[in-house]
């Protein structure tokens, strides 16, 4: 896990933090979505001095990397969080280029895992910008995943980190050290189950095995 989400929340309904950094235009080009895999386009809020809301592409692409299109180069749509900070792949983004990805649900082995209020949640990512020779830009994330609850366990031995409300600005900040950064593992230690629903999925193509 994470290899399969949702976000079917009407635009009306987003956190308010995502309309609020949002660019002009983001209403008319917003739609739900009752699928996103690896390679989709997906709204993500970044924070590079300022919080803004944008599209990435799911499956993290090395900004060294020669070729971003290459298919027998891995794009890992998971990564490890007790493993986030040591892996060269990884370790920039971690420091600078935290994410939060909005979601309402997401897949594991047939079953969709999602708040009991249908409330819109948190997944936590990094993300990568890739620059070509010619100066376009692609930027591409992944979601950081954790040790599974007590609700996970019996469908996978990983689950996504789930970043609380109220601390969007806290988890996507630029730190300055690793005092600041050592600040957010309790952000990724788990989340209590006990507000969450775990149901079966009618969609026959959530099934995906994480590989990080």
């Amino acid at each position: 896990m994470c290899g399969r989400f949702e976000l079917k929340t009407k635009y009306d309904s987003l956190p308010k933090i995502v309309k609020e950094y949002s660019s002009l235009g983001l209403k008319n080009k917003y739609e739900t979505q009752n699928l996103i895999k690896p390679t989709d386009p997906v709204l993500v809020i970044k924070n590079e001095g300022n919080m803004k809301t944008t599209f990435m592409s799911w499956g993290f692409i090395s900004p060294w990397a020669k070729n971003p299109f290459e298919k027998s180069k891995p794009r890992p749509f998971n990564a490890r969080s007790e493993t986030v900070n040591k892996k060269k792949l990884f370790q920039g983004s971690w420091r600078h280029k935290r994410c939060l990805i909005p979601s309402s649900g997401f897949f594991e082995k047939g079953f969709r895992i999602r708040k009991k209020n249908y409330a819109t949640f948190w997944l936590g990512g990094i993300w990568s910008r890739w620059c070509s020779a010619d100066g376009s830009e692609l930027e591409s994330f992944c979601v950081l995943t954790t040790e599974p609850n007590k609700l996970i366990k019996p469908l996978h031995n990983r689950m996504p980190c789930v970043i609380p409300n109220g601390f969007e600005e806290k988890w996507t900040e630029n730190f300055k050290n690793a005092d600041e950064l050592y600040e957010l593992l309790s952000f990724m230690r788990g989340w209590s189950p006990e507000d969450w629903l775990v149901e079966k999925s009618n969609n026959s193509s959530t099934r995906q095995m994480s590989l990080f």
